[in-house]
């Protein structure tokens, strides 16, 4: 079980990273932090492109860079977006991504550069996620 204290540092290591985001056209930096069963940490940026269906979300980026690695197991994710006052979740493509890769109770916390944020887990940002009902 992740502690608030991981969960925060792993926070940080996302509100770090997004400062490296590629994000010519939209301003709209997102940095994503993940968790590994080991406690390796890998991180992802969202990858713009002039042609948006193109463009990489941050959560995507490290879910993958962290399978090339040969991770499958993850613990949690964080992911911040210090263009936004408010927390902005995941986008559906995402969702489903994490979906692929994580249990419905893995922990998911998000805010953008304000005070508020969002606890949350796998299974809440994904209701009645078919793959979860298919494993049981």
């Amino acid at each position: 079980m992740v502690n608030n204290d991981q969960m925060d540092k792993l926070f940080d290591e996302a509100r770090q990273i997004a400062l490296k985001a590629y994000a010519p056209y939209s301003k709209f930096r997102v940095g994503a932090a993940l968790l590994c069963e080991d406690g390796t940490v890998v991180t992802g940026v969202n990858v713009e492109n002039r042609s948006f269906g193109m463009t990489i979300c941050a959560e995507r980026n490290a879910i993958c860079a962290a399978a090339a690695k040969g991770f499958r197991r993850f613990l949690a994710i964080a992911i911040s977006t210090p263009d936004s006052i408010e927390p902005v979740g995941p986008c559906g493509a995402c969702r489903q991504v994490m979906g692929e890769f994580m249990s419905g109770d893995i922990p998911v916390r998000f805010s953008g550069n304000g005070p508020k944020q969002i606890n949350t887990t796998v299974g809440e940002l994904l209701p009645f996620d078919s793959l979860h009902e298919l494993r049981k």
